[in-house]
Formats: C-alpha cells, sequence, structure tokens
C-alpha cells in the first residue's frame, strides 16, 4: 500500500511540475533557456534558490548530523551568510557589469580561452559530482524503501528520476526553474514545519514545549572552541562555511545563472541578500528535526540505523510518525531532489553549449545542439550517480563538501586572481597549475592523517584555492610589462 502511495505521489507531483513547466517555458529558444530572457522577479529566484541549495541532501542528511557533530553545523551556516554577502556585493556587480551569459566568460575577457576553459571544465566535473552525490541519496531512498521490494533495480530507478527532470528542463531551461523551483522550495519548506510539527506531537510536546527541548538538549550545543584539530572548530567551519558559498553559489554557473535571470543588478542583490538571511533558520529547523527524532527514538525504544542519512527515512517509510508523515516526506525529498538536480542539469547544459562549444556562434540550428547536449549530460548524470553508488561509505552533505574542496579550488584561485591583482599567466601553464593543487592537497592531507593523525576538512578548499593562487602568481607576468 505504502508502495503504491508514494509512487502515485510521485506522479501528482511529478504531472504539476509539467505542467508549470510548459506554462512557463516560453518560446523555448536559447534566450530563454539560458538567460530567461531577464524577467524573472527577484522574490522568485530568491525563494527558488532556497530548495536549490537545500536539496534531498539537508532534508535527509542534516537531521542525521546531529547524532555525531550536535548543532555544530550552524557554525557553517552562519558563515554561509557573510559569503552570501560577498557574491551579492564583489561578485554579482562583476557579472552584471560583464553582461555575461556563463559567469565563466569573465575568464576568457581576463586571462584568455585557456583559462576559460579550464574554469568551465572545473565547473563541468564539480557540479556533475555534486549533483549526482544529491539525486543518488533520493535514488537511494526510492530504492531502499519503494522500488527495491518490487524487483527493479537500482539503474533503473536512477535512470527513470533523471529522465523525469530532463522531461520537463529540455525546452523552458532556466525559465521554467525560477518556477519550478518556487513550487518545489513551497513543498519542502511545506513538509518540514509538518514533519516538526508531527514530532512534536508524538513526542507530547507542544511547538513550545518542543522548541525548549531543542535548545535545552545536549545535542544543541553549536559552537566548538576546544579542540583546534576538530574538523568542527568554530574558525574552520565559519570560514569554510564563507568559502563555499563563495565557491558553490558565487562561482557556480548553476546558482549564478538564476541571479543573471533578474530584471537588474538591485533585484539580483536583494534576491541574494533574501535568500542568504532564510538560510540559517531553515537549517537550524533540520538540525531541530534531528534533535527531536533522537528523543522520540530513545521515548519509543527504536533501534537507529548505523548511517545518519537513514535516520529520517527510517521514521518516516516505516511509520512511527504516522501515515500522514509519509506523504510529506515524499513530497518534500522529491521537491528538495528536484529542485537541485534540474537546476544542475540546465547550468551544465549552458555551460557546455556556451563555454566549450560556443554554439550561438559556430552552429546554423543552435538549439538542436542545445537539446542534443542536454540529452547526452542527463545520460552521463546517470553514470554518475551509478559511480556514486558504488564508492559511497559516508554522510552524503559530507562527501559534497569534500568534492568541493578539491574541485572549486582551482576556481577559486582563477578568480581570486583575477580580481586581486593585474597580472596575467601564462596561458599554457594555467591547466597544469588547476590540475596540481588539488593533487597537492591530497597529498598532504594523506601526510598530515599518516605523521600527525590530522584530517583536513573543508578547510582543504581555502588551501586549494591559495595553491592556485600562488602557482598563478608563480607563472605570471604584468599587463605591461609582458612575458
Amino acid at each position: 500500500m505504502n508502495t503504491l502511495f508514494i509512487l502515485l505521489t510521485i506522479a501528482v507531483y511529478f504531472a504539476l511540475l509539467f505542467v508549470i513547466s510548459r506554462k512557463a517555458g516560453g518560446a523555448g529558444d536559447n534566450d530563454t533557456f539560458f538567460r530567461g530572457n531577464r524577467q524573472s522577479p527577484w522574490w522568485a529566484v530568491a525563494f527558488g534558490m532556497i530548495g536549490a541549495s537545500l536539496s534531498g541532501v539537508s532534508f535527509v542528511s542534516v537531521p542525521g548530523m546531529v547524532r555525531n557533530i550536535d548543532m555544530t553545523y550552524m557554525q557553517m551556516c552562519v558563515g554561509f551568510f557573510f559569503g552570501y554577502l560577498v557574491v551579492a556585493f564583489v561578485l554579482l556587480p562583476l557579472y552584471y557589469r560583464l553582461n555575461l551569459t556563463s559567469i565563466y566568460s569573465y575568464l576568457d575577457i581576463r586571462f584568455g580561452k585557456c583559462a576559460y576553459r579550464t574554469g568551465a571544465s572545473f565547473f563541468l566535473l564539480s557540479k556533475m559530482l555534486g549533483a549526482a552525490a544529491r539525486l543518488y541519496l533520493v535514488c537511494m531512498i526510492l530504492q531502499e524503501y519503494v522500488l527495491g521490494g518490487m524487483g527493479i533495480p537500482f539503474g533503473v530507478t536512477a535512470a527513470g528520476t533523471v529522465f523525469l527532470i530532463w522531461l520537463y528542463t529540455f525546452r523552458g531551461g532556466i525559465r521554467s526553474l525560477v518556477w519550478t523551483d518556487s513550487l518545489q522550495t513551497l513543498c519542502l519548506i511545506a513538509s518540514l514545519l509538518l514533519i516538526l510539527y508531527q514530532l512534536c506531537h508524538q513526542s507530547g510536546f507542544t511547538v513550545a514545549e518542543g522548541i525548549r527541548y531543542v535548545t535545552d538538549s545536549s545535542y544543541s550545543r553549536w559552537i566548538e572552541w576546544g579542540d583546534w584539530t576538530s574538523r568542527q572548530h568554530f574558525v574552520k567551519q565559519f570560514l569554510s562555511g564563507v568559502f563555499i558559498v563563495i565557491v558553490m553559489t558565487g562561482l557556480d554557473q548553476d546558482m549564478m545563472q538564476k541571479n543573471l535571470t533578474c530584471k537588474n543588478l538591485r533585484e539580483a542583490q536583494k534576491d541574494m541578500c533574501a535568500y542568504g538571511f532564510l538560510f540559517i533558520p531553515l537549517n537550524w529547523l533540520f538540525l531541530s528535526m534531528g534533535i527531536l527524532l533522537l528523543a522520540l527514538a530513545v521515548r519509543e525504544g527504536i533501534p537507529l540505523p548505523e548511517k545518519g542519512d537513514e535516520i529520517l527515512p527510517l521514521f518516516c517509510v516505516e511509520g512511527y510518525l504516522g501515515k500522514g508523515v509519509l506523504t510529506l516526506f515524499t513530497i518534500g525529498i522529491i521537491a528538495a531532489a528536484f529542485s537541485s538536480a534540474d537546476s544542475a542539469l540546465t547550468a551544465l547544459t549552458t555551460s557546455f553549449c556556451v563555454d566549450i562549444l560556443d554554439v550561438e556562434r559556430r552552429f546554423p540550428r543552435p538549439e538542436k545542439v542545445r537539446m542534443q547536449v542536454h540529452g547526452v549530460i542527463a545520460f552521463l548524470f546517470v553514470g554518475f550517480i551509478l559511480w556514486f553508488e558504488a564508492v559511497n561509505d559516508s554522510s552524503v552533505i559530507d562527501a559534497i563538501y569534500v568534492v568541493a574542496s578539491y574541485t572549486y579550488g582551482p576556481l577559486l584561485g582563477l578568480f581570486g586572481f583575477g580580481m586581486l591583482t593585474r597580472r596575467v599567466p601564462c596561458p599554457s601553464s594555467i591547466p597544469f597549475i588547476c590540475i596540481m593543487a588539488p593533487l597537492c592537497c591530497y597529498l598532504l592531507n594523506a601526510f598530515t592523517v599518516s605523521v600527525y593523525s590530522y584530517h583536513f576538512g573543508y578547510e582543504l578548499l581555502m588551501l586549494n584555492g591559495m595553491l592556485t593562487f600562488v602557482g598563478l602568481y608563480a607563472f605570471s607576468y604584468s599587463e605591461k610589462g609582458g612575458s
């Protein structure tokens, strides 16, 4: 019965997405797909970006974090907010002044084609891996609790999920996503609040008592000052949060593409600030959900799974929170997954078409090429999901940030070097430096683990960006003086 109900919920939800996508998709040309005709209202962009950033990972992984690291994830969330201010008042003015469709065009203007292609290639790799990790989590849940029992292989589940996303994005692109993501964010937040209410009810709390329980809980600790070697130390987490937002939002075509559909810079800045402000309380609610889940498990004697990612799905699917919560969980997790994955698929298509192929200039029928690329990337998406399923052995959100530390570091170094200096790196050295920097970070982390038992955390991103910056400086010359 539960299986049928979940499948019906997904079908109805997808049908609604498809209708909205068709209505909002407009002419379906490349200007609509890539830029949304620059007509998107700032509030719709901001609201939709919440769902795209949170994704199914936040819905599942963040509550599960509480058991091991309390609420120390909030340290990163505070850092996130300051990162959004940097994006709003440093990066967005640059992008709007240059009237960019792809933000990596800046590297072309500043350094030339070699840097442009290198930056875009690192984005393609970064986004493919990160989006695959996010969507893998949802496919895993659907497989374990719904489709696996019907004898459907995981590969079919992954392919079917990606196909649904491709189906409502291939025509309208970013213009459709602004509105479908708004719907999905609404569903995600509504599901979160209603699940929290049900958790309070099942635990015998009023809403006020539930809030008091969370704030008084031993798990409510959110600042780590004592152990500087800990990955949860405040300074590391805060600075990591700032730089993660700078690279995963400000230097990410996926997130910036939506902001660049706003009518002007002022509206884009309002969108970014509103979005950044809302991010903190929403993550606090997800962490509060984790505390309430642990409390209910103790009260009812419910054995918890080993992986934190499996705690919320267990409560919802096994009926511990009532059958109504199954609907909310299904809608929430699907909304979160689709809003993240559809943005990634569209951004990857845009970046490959604009940055790598230059379709507007090189092809007589650019819309046809764009549709073909969209299909190929969807196919690759499935492959990366299957690969991630084969190798994953940790929390998905942790895996995403670790991957980002290696793949976004060169982008941080490239953009930082371009904006903070007037020098020009030797073109042939750029790909080499951008490959060697993350490799050096990997070797350094392996060394510190083996010799000092110290594991680099998300601060690896800052180190990676710094090494890229230093390498570019070492192989650069003054614009005035030449080589």
